[in-house]
């Protein structure tokens, strides 16, 4: 039952999703990064986010960790993909939505992946507005 299962996953979703739910290259802790978001979904999963800003306010460094499945995995590389190298006001306008279209297979069940993932990572971006804010007054 299982084997059918893994055949499944390779033959039902994108290269696009198969590339980012294997990809490890982001996922690390980071000491002391410029923000930090952590969140918990419905479905038990946990993401933390961890991102550094440059002085262009442009997303120099991201990276995440996670305790989850392979869809929480693809979302979370999604999330570094679409940002890294913008600007703090543009990556704002990632959504769910924009993650789910990019992985082009993520299961309807599974959207909340993309939710879970976007939430922290907004989470991260407060956490550096919120401190960058502290460091002006």
């Amino acid at each position: 039952m299982m084997e059918s299962q893994d055949q499944d996953f390779w033959n039902v979703h994108s290269l696009t999703l198969i590339e980012m739910a294997y990809e490890a290259g982001s996922r690390e802790r980071l000491e002391n990064p410029d923000g930090y978001g952590t969140r918990t979904g419905v479905c038990g999963d946990s993401v933390e986010f961890f991102i550094m800003v440059d002085h262009n306010n442009c997303l120099s460094n991201i990276s995440f960790d996670f305790n989850g499945c392979i869809y929480t995995a693809a979302c979370c590389n999604t999330v570094v993909h679409l940002a890294l190298g913008h600007s703090i006001d543009n990556v704002w306008n990632i959504t769910p939505d924009m993650i789910a279209d990019y992985l082009q297979t993520l299961p309807e069940d599974h959207y909340h992946c993309a939710e879970l993932c976007v939430g922290g990572f907004y989470q991260a971006l407060a956490d550096y507005q919120s401190k960058k804010s502290i460091k002006k007054d």
